[in-house]
């Protein structure tokens, strides 16, 4: 490995009352790939803010180039070719693809008025989109595309930048399996080529995939390091959180009972000629896989009520209900814990108490009077039983790490008392800490009755968590597996709208 170009040493940042950062250092090669990782909270953020210039160190040195200095502006680090892909998508609904690749920075024509050049605009991002392999043009509105779509429009960002040292904080974490495939081909091209890379992420077999070390933080410090004939899930865990973790699969305390929840040639506005039919079972773990657009996301909305079902029919305990809205799909005992919780799940700017109680306002009510300690003492409660890491209660769910934020929109619903629970993505950008808390009170659930329905894209997390995983393609289910048949080549088999054999 070449000499590196940039190395941070004994970086610190305190903040009052708190060490974010404890005299941490990191250096990085031209062509490495450093996979930079640790729990919610251990520093992760802090470290590349201070690496791009966002947020000042309170003590160490940045040495670039040979130069050393104390901290670097925002326009040092563009300067000297450090660009992000940011896990929160920094993005603009309003511009077309190449808008936002080149926002800022467009050609322009014509004197006086310098208007932009599309047309050069356009050309310079054909070749970002034909690197990525991206299935959409230049000119299409970002309003349109999917999430992972946009996701690829951010990391064309960076790529547009010629960066020197790209960071990559959880790329995939939107992505499909194929493109969570092609992204891993793009960061060996990226390497190739010399460009530096830090990638943060919580599922640790993309680090086994890509990583030439991983870097482990801990509570503001290095917990670590591994290089690649060193690295391993288990070593990478151990130093994240200083023990074992245990297998992720455990089985229910007694097998799945009668269906609770049985949704009948369901059809979509997604999918409108396809139809789903599907069980779950009290006490049981469903795992929903499937590619991103197969309509997993849209059937669950679906069942909510927030979007509408075409036709088919929903059984609760074997009688038929009608859910028109989310409020009705409440009354039913049937919850959703969303996909993007920030936009969907939660309000940021209160308090976890407001947030846990505010599904059900009127059960601490009287005379239209809202009992606030009655709240409080529900919220406390929660918190203990769900381990949300917060000063108090009182405190803004838009301050809390995504694994705490995930937990209380868990536990506004486990104080309703819920007999089928949807999970959309329940891990998604929570630190492995968090998701072995997340699936134990899942099986928890499902041991005390509840119904659980599981979608999830990590493949690890579907097939280690699930009593049986159920695999839609495009709008309809291709297959059920119980647990003899779990494989990444019976999901993957079926996610493209193969068949198994039977067995």
């Amino acid at each position: 490995m070449p000499e590196p170009f940039l190395e941070l040493k004994d970086i610190s940042k305190i903040y009052p009352g708190v060490v974010a950062l404890d005299h941490v250092g990191l250096s990085v090669s031209s062509g490495e790939v450093i996979a930079l990782v640790g729990e919610n909270g251990a520093g992760k953020s802090t470290l590349m803010r201070v690496l791009g210039g966002v947020i000042e160190p309170s003590g160490g040195v940045i040495r670039l180039d040979g130069i050393e200095r104390r901290s670097l502006s925002v326009a040092d680090a563009i300067e000297a070719g450090i660009a992000f892909v940011h896990q929160e998508l920094n993005l603009f609904d309003n511009l077309d693809v190449a808008g936002n690749v080149y926002i800022g920075r467009e050609p322009l024509r014509g004197w006086p008025l310098k208007l932009i050049d599309r047309k050069r605009l356009h050309a310079q991002v054909q070749p970002l989109l034909e690197r990525l392999g991206a299935d959409f043009e230049p000119d299409a509105p970002l309003a349109a595309l999917s999430l992972a779509q946009r996701q690829l429009v951010e990391i064309m960002k960076a790529l547009s930048l010629d960066a020197r040292l790209v960071i990559m904080d959880e790329p995939t974490s939107s992505l499909s399996l194929t493109e969570t495939e092609r992204l891993m081909r793009v960061i060996a091209g990226l390497k190739a080529s010399g460009v530096g890379i830090i990638f943060i992420t919580h599922r640790l077999n993309e680090v086994m995939q890509c990583a030439d070390r991983a870097v482990v933080l801990r509570d503001g410090r290095i917990a670590g390091a591994l290089d690649r004939a060193e690295l391993s899930p288990a070593a990478m865990i151990r130093l994240m959180i200083g023990r074992d973790l245990k297998s992720l699969y455990v089985p229910p305390a007694t097998p799945p009972g009668d269906s609770v929840l049985d949704i009948v040639e369901a059809a979509t506005d997604t999918y409108p000629d396809r139809t789903v039919s599907l069980s779950v079972r009290r006490g049981e773990i469903l795992g929903l896989a499937g590619l991103v657009g197969s309509g997993r996301t849209e059937l669950a909305r679906a069942i909510f009520g927030v979007d509408r079902l075409r036709g088919g029919a929903i059984r609760l305990y074997g009688r038929p209900i009608r859910i028109a809205t989310p409020r009705a799909a409440i009354e039913h005992g049937i919850y959703l814990v969303p996909e993007d919780r920030k936009s969907s799940g939660l309000l940021l700017d209160v308090s976890i108490t407001e947030n846990i109680s505010l599904p059900d306002l009127a059960s601490y009510a009287r005379f239209g009077l809202v009992n606030t300690a009655r709240e409080t003492e529900n919220a406390e409660r929660q918190r203990v039983r769900l381990n949300i890491r917060a000063p108090d209660v009182a405190t803004l769910v838009d301050l809390l790490s995504g694994g705490n934020q995930q937990k209380v929109v868990l536990a506004k619903w486990l104080s309703m008392r819920p007999k089928v629970l949807i999970f959309d993505e329940p891990t998604r950008g929570v630190d492995v800490g968090a998701k072995a808390e997340i699936y134990d009170m899942l099986r928890h659930l499902a041991d005390a009755g509840v119904a659980i329905l599981m979608i999830s894209s990590d493949m690890e997390e579907v097939i280690g968590v699930s009593d049986r995983i159920a695999v839609m393609h495009e709008g309809a289910i291709s297959g059920f597996l119980d647990r003899s048949r779990f494989s990444e080549h019976n999901v993957l088999q079926l996610a493209v709208g193969g068949s198994i054999q039977a067995g």
